[in-house]
């Protein structure tokens, strides 16, 4: 019997694709958040499809997430980025590790079109993230917070934010890494003192999305919005960051469903464009660029979704499948948009056609989320059965390689 609900989802993403695709280029030229997409998501029930059914959510699987994402990528990498932080990573721990207030806090405000922002990199901390300085000193009515994130996905349009800290205890000694919910949204009176969005990096690509660097000073979270690992799971930091595995492989996905795309516009461009008295399609050498195209994309695919159908105690995707794909699909992602805009020569180099916004776009993917490089560092460490510098610092899961 098939699943009525993960295909309702799916349906409703090839729906509003082709309107999301026309509004794609303003969000860019305009360096404008996609507000009248994430309407249309919220209404579509795209936004929040993770959460349990008893919060409101639909209770869907990364896997039905990923095919949604890839519908929605090829269209408007922007609104991709959305859902999937929609879905995956911060909302992921939250009703994975979150008390039911936790859960019950944070549910309505991204099934409304919220897109939590995880804040983990600073300016001296960035794949190595256990060098954060943020610390949360630890007082009697919660914790004290005090320092700097950078490069924040969504920083100042997101409301939800969860932002890891290095845990001081009364007397100034050290208790670990652990994560905290704070609520920012001045426009309905949730304006926290000491929570101060800094400025706006001007990015290459994805244009639309704030990356935003954040500065705490005395910010106040009460205990109650204090994130914690269940019982059961004593690495504190490393489980957290698990639920980081499925927004990589979210991330994977956009820049899989970006180059796929592409292909289909260089498809369509191959068989309208004609030179020396024939179509483009009809030459051997464009033909075989196509296949390597087309090959990039289904393996990216069909990496990506056995990662995100692979869970493990935490039930998030395993580090190693998700590390995988995500360093293999963002980097043949690369190649096929480069190789798409290439067939369509100056015409892909201008902005008469989605490419160059589609090249700039999916530049970022081998760095956010886990460079690349990092990546493969961490795969290599699985395969090896050797401690890396991820792996020894505890913030990524490593099991040898099957």
């Amino acid at each position: 019997m098939l699943d009525q609900t993960r295909y309702h989802h799916l349906n409703q993403a090839r729906a509003l694709a082709p309107v999301f695709a026309e509004r794609a280029a303003r969000w860019d030229q305009n360096r404008e958040y996609c507000w009248d997409n994430i309407r249309d998501l919220a209404d579509a029930g795209l936004m929040g499809m993770t959460i349990p059914p008893r919060f409101g959510g639909a209770g869907a699987s990364y896997f039905e997430v990923v095919q949604v994402v890839e519908e929605i990528a090829r269209a408007c990498t922007l609104t991709a980025r959305v859902v999937v932080e929609a879905n995956m990573g911060g909302i992921s721990a939250v009703m994975a590790y979150g008390t039911d207030e936790q859960r019950a806090y944070c549910a309505p405000l991204v099934l409304a079109g919220d897109k939590p922002a995880i804040c983990i990199t600073e300016p001296q901390a960035g794949s190595a993230a256990t060098e954060m300085q943020t610390t949360a000193r630890r007082v009697a009515a919660g914790y004290v917070l005090d320092g700097c994130k950078h490069w924040i996905t969504g920083g100042g349009v997101s409301k939800l934010y969860l932002i890891f800290a290095r845990v001081l205890d009364e007397d100034g000694a050290e208790e670990g890494i652990t994560g905290f919910l704070v609520h920012h949204d001045p426009a309905t009176g949730h304006d926290p003192k000491g929570f101060e969005v800094v400025r706006r990096e001007r990015t290459m690509g994805l244009c639309g999305m704030p990356e935003a660097e954040l500065r705490f000073a005395d910010l106040m979270v009460e205990d109650r919005f204090v994130l914690r690992p269940p019982a059961g799971f004593k690495r504190g930091f490393a489980d957290l960051m698990s639920a980081y595995n499925s927004q990589r492989v979210g991330a994977g996905t956009i820049a899989m469903g970006v180059a796929a795309g592409a292909l289909e516009h260089a498809k369509r461009y191959l068989a309208e464009r004609h030179q020396f008295g024939r179509p483009l399609q009809e030459f051997q050498g464009l033909q075989w660029m196509l296949a390597d195209m087309d090959a990039a994309v289904h393996a990216s695919r069909l990496m990506l979704q056995e990662a995100a159908k692979t869970l493990g105690p935490l039930g998030f995707p395993d580090m190693l499948m998700a590390a995988r794909a995500k360093a293999f699909a963002s980097e043949q992602a690369i190649k096929v948009v480069s190789d798409a805009l290439q067939m369509f020569g100056a015409r892909g180099y201008g902005d008469q056609e989605p490419l160059e916004r589609m090249y700039r776009d999916v530049r970022m993917f081998t760095i956010g989320g886990g460079t690349a490089q990092i990546l493969k560092t961490q795969v290599a460490g699985a395969l090896l059965g050797i401690k890396t510098p991820q792996t020894r610092d505890g913030y990524a899961q490593t099991r040898s390689a099957r």
